[in-house]
This record gives structure tokens, sequence and C-alpha cells, in this order.
């Protein structure tokens, strides 16, 4: 039987990014997740700042679970038909061999001092109220691709608790995992915690992948 578009694609997108000069894999056998410093650089970062800035609004959950500080950032989309867009879009997608239609729009997040998103997933629960609003015509998130746009001046680090691993943020740097495993089910050791601000501001961009083209 053939894999489908994009279970072929994935397939190849660890091989992928484990070539890439400077790529470093994170060493556990629990998760696919390789960081790449410097894939912006400071202009680029700054630019992205400004659009978040312009467009931000409060950030909202998938399945609201009752805490109301559960994720405490700011949002925004970012305009996908701009060409500086595009062409992030488009460096993302030739990275991780991924096709661009199977990407959600990029994602800009702005935290400031006390804000903070608690441990979570990216996929969505398959058993939460909302699964089949949010993967009826794209199915399933799949890679996380997550840069930072800037150096936090205290705290701001991701924290992977399953596999015992904290990145700090650093301008630039780019983060990625594959919210799957090998025989394609969701991988609960994903679970990460945008830790809290201390000083200053923090921001970021992601970019996930669907299994099924977006929109």
């Amino acid at each position: 039987m053939n894999l489908p578009l994009f279970d072929q694609a994935a397939q190849l997108c660890s091989r992928r990014l484990a070539a890439v000069p400077g790529m470093m894999r994170v060493p556990t056998p629990r998760l696919e997740m390789f960081i790449l410093r410097d894939f912006l650089d400071e202009a680029q970062c700054a630019a992205l700042i400004a659009r978040i800035e312009q467009d931000r609004r409060p950030s909202t959950l998938a399945d609201p679970n009752g805490d109301n500080r559960f994720r405490t950032s700011e949002t925004c989309d970012l305009p996908m038909l701009e060409p500086d867009v595009i062409a992030l879009d488009e460096r993302l997608s030739a990275l991780s061999g991924i096709d661009r239609r199977f990407g959600e729009p990029i994602q800009g997040q702005r935290y400031e001092p006390g804000q903070e998103f608690k441990a979570h997933t990216d996929y969505f629960e398959p058993s939460g109220a909302d699964f089949a609003r949010f993967c009826n015509e794209a199915g399933q998130r799949t890679w996380t691709f997550m840069v930072y746009l800037n150096t936090v001046e205290a705290g701001g680090a991701t924290r992977f608790k399953v596999i015992d691993k904290t990145i700090q943020p650093e301008t630039g740097k780019l983060v990625c995992w594959n919210n799957r495993r090998t025989d394609g089910s969701c991988n609960p050791a994903t679970l990460h915690h945008a830790m809290k601000v201390r000083k200053g501001l923090k921001y970021v961009i992601t970019k996930w992948y669907r299994e099924r083209p977006w929109g």
C-alpha cells in the first residue's frame, strides 16, 4: 500500500534535518528533536517581532481545562501572503522537506514577565472535545518548527520534562520535533512547558505541519 503523501515526507524529514550543517539532534530515543542555531539573523527576527507587536491578541486553548492561567501569552497569525512571510515559509519547507500545503499559517507568540504556557503537547488529544473540529479536514499535527526571535533576559526556557531537556531562548535558534512516534501515534514524550519569563520579553514563531493539506 502506498503511504499518504505526508507520511512519505515525514519519514524523510529526520534524515534531511540530520544532514543540515550545524544541526544538532537531541540525544534521546524518546522522540525526534533537532536544534539549529542562527536559523534567522537579527534583522529577520526584528522584523517578525514588529509584526507580532502590531497584531497580537490573547492566546487561546483548543481544549479548555478550567485553568485560566494555563496559557497566558499573546498570539499573532502572520500574514501568509506577504513576501517576507512567504520566503520564511518556503525556507522552512525546504529545510524540512515537507510541502508547504501541509503547513498551518505561521504563528507568533509574545510573553511578558510572568506569562507562560504550562506543560502541553502540540498535537490534539484524540479524546478532546474539539478534536473533530480541529482535525477533521487537515488531520493531526505532525512536526513542529519553532524559532526564538530574541534572547530573553531571564526565564522563558522551553522544558521537555519527559526527556529532561531544557532549551534556552536565543535569537534565531530553531527547535523542531516530531509529535508522532514511528508508528504514527501521538508521542506524549513531546510534552513541553514554555516556562515563565522572569525579566524582559520573549518572542517566538511556530510552524505546525498536518497529515493532510491545510485549508
